[in-house]
């Protein structure tokens, strides 16, 4: 087993644009999925907004980001990154969920989801939020 964490940047709106700009400064390859790739068109205003980006160059940068929907606060100051942790299988996800997610506030629940396996998010006793999910070919 393995696991690895990642920086996860939140913004509102301006996603993409720091995803170019970090892969501008260190390399490494952009990839973005918009709400609307993903078919989520709640909020069709939002639809071509980062619902999950990434770069990650071979000299170990790696970096997520997303927007953070209207619908959903927002603070640049507050909650303006996660904690990411990706895991190669469901069960290994799940141990460390079971662990973090004690007096923590869940924030989405953890199940499949349609670009991984398992997927969820939680804010622990410390305020940190937490985005567990399990790899896949979808998201690197």
């Amino acid at each position: 087993m393995s696991v690895k964490t990642t920086l996860h940047l939140n913004f509102r709106g301006e996603a993409r644009a720091a995803l170019e700009f970090y892969q501008s400064v260190f390399g490494g390859d952009l990839a973005v999925v918009t709400y609307k790739d993903a078919g989520n068109l709640d909020q069709p205003d939002e639809a071509d907004q980062v619902m999950w980006g990434q770069v990650a160059a071979g000299n170990g940068f790696h970096v997520m980001a997303y927007d953070v929907p209207a619908r959903l606060a927002f603070d640049r100051g507050e909650n303006s990154f996660f904690a990411s942790v990706r895991g190669e299988s469901v069960e290994e996800i799940t141990g460390y969920w079971e662990k973090l997610s004690g007096d923590a506030t869940v924030v989405q629940p953890l199940g499949p989801a349609g670009w991984a396996p398992a997927y969820g998010m939680l804010k622990d006793r410390f305020g940190v939020v937490w985005v567990l999910d399990v790899a896949s070919d979808y998201n690197g």
